[in-house]
């Protein structure tokens, strides 16, 4: 196996609160926010490495922490509410797992620090002012879906099934980033001898149609746009895929994890890792205006030869021997 790490450098106000809380007081009980997309996150292992960091910073659920959980589960008119709650209960930090989450709690409140987990194109958001001085009360983490790595997923599914003609992209044109990882693919696709077919997914209820509409267009794989909607609907994309014996590339191992083909994208719990030594140093007293957004620091390609024996496919050598997991 071979890893490869790509190493980047980088409202109203509810709720008086500096940004930066103080060093850390004994006897003091810090109150986190997580303003999330995903309602199994607390189950992850990517969850279990978040809480790991605190603890090595010395912030310890149960004892002088208190997590509080509000998920959106890709309906995304709900963060300004999840938003609000939790500066209603003065968090010391909010941490937010998407874009939509971010702007959400930016908007409510401009005094209690934020960490992003993995927000896209934050500056182009309008989030930070820069990525080395993000100048106002949010920091963190910035997901990486350049133009190279969605690229390099189209690449990598060629690699893996040399094959492939045509193409169907679940995806949904509504946030932020959708257009822009649309043009990037379509940029890549010609190189590739493969012509895309797009279907439009922005809620849960769309796949099923979505699946439909593919069957009868039928393309030789199906890509998964990165988005809130298509994690959280995971296990149910995969069944569907299956079921229309769909090859698959997503940008998140867990993707893979519930049946899809392959995926690549960022290691999550080294971002949830990353997104806690932020929390740490803030309820140390930094100030999140002086903390440098990161880009993140590994990406990771997963293969389910599982889902590739249930498609009668085999996979090339040359092509096993780039992936840093494969799920058997």
């Amino acid at each position: 196996m071979r890893r490869r790490e790509f190493i980047t450098l980088v409202g109203s106000a509810a709720a008086a609160w500096p940004l930066g809380v103080g060093a850390q007081r004994p006897g003091r009980v810090y109150r986190i926010g997580v303003l999330a997309n995903d309602p199994t996150i607390p189950t992850q292992p990517a969850y279990r490495a978040f809480l790991e960091e605190l603890r090595n910073g010395g912030f310890i659920e149960g004892n002088n922490l208190v997590i509080e959980h509000r998920f959106a589960e890709a309906k995304l008119d709900r963060y300004p509410e999840l938003a609000a709650e939790l500066v209603r209960l003065e968090a010391d930090v909010i941490v937010t797992s998407t874009a939509p989450a971010t702007l959400a709690a930016k908007r409510a409140t401009t005094k209690i620090p934020i960490v992003m987990l993995s927000t896209n194109d934050p500056v182009g958001q309008g989030i930070v002012a820069s990525l080395a001085h993000p100048g106002g009360n949010v920091t963190g983490l910035a997901q990486d879906e350049s133009a190279e790595i969605s690229t390099k997923r189209l690449q990598l599914l060629k690699l893996a099934l040399p094959h492939i003609a045509k193409a169907a992209v679940l995806h949904n044109p509504d946030l932020p980033y959708g257009q822009a990882e649309r043009k990037q693919l379509e940029h890549a696709a010609p190189a590739l001898n493969v012509s895309l077919r797009w279907f439009v997914v922005r809620r849960a209820s769309d796949f099923e149609g979505a699946f439909a509409a593919i069957a009868q267009d039928r393309p030789d794989a199906l890509i998964v746009a990165a988005g809130p909607l298509g994690f959280v609907n995971r296990t149910l994309i995969m069944e569907l895929a299956a079921r229309n014996r769909l090859p698959t590339m997503s940008s998140n191992r867990e993707q893979t994890a519930a049946g899809g083909l392959m995926s690549y994208g960022y290691v999550r719990h080294e971002s949830f890792r990353q997104a806690a030594a932020y929390v740490v140093k803030i309820l140390q007293g930094a100030n999140p205006a002086d903390l440098p957004v990161e880009l993140p620091i590994k990406y990771e390609l997963a293969v389910n030869l599982k889902a590739a024996k249930a498609l009668e496919l085999t996979l090339p050598e040359s092509f096993l021997q780039l992936a840093d997991e494969v799920i058997e």
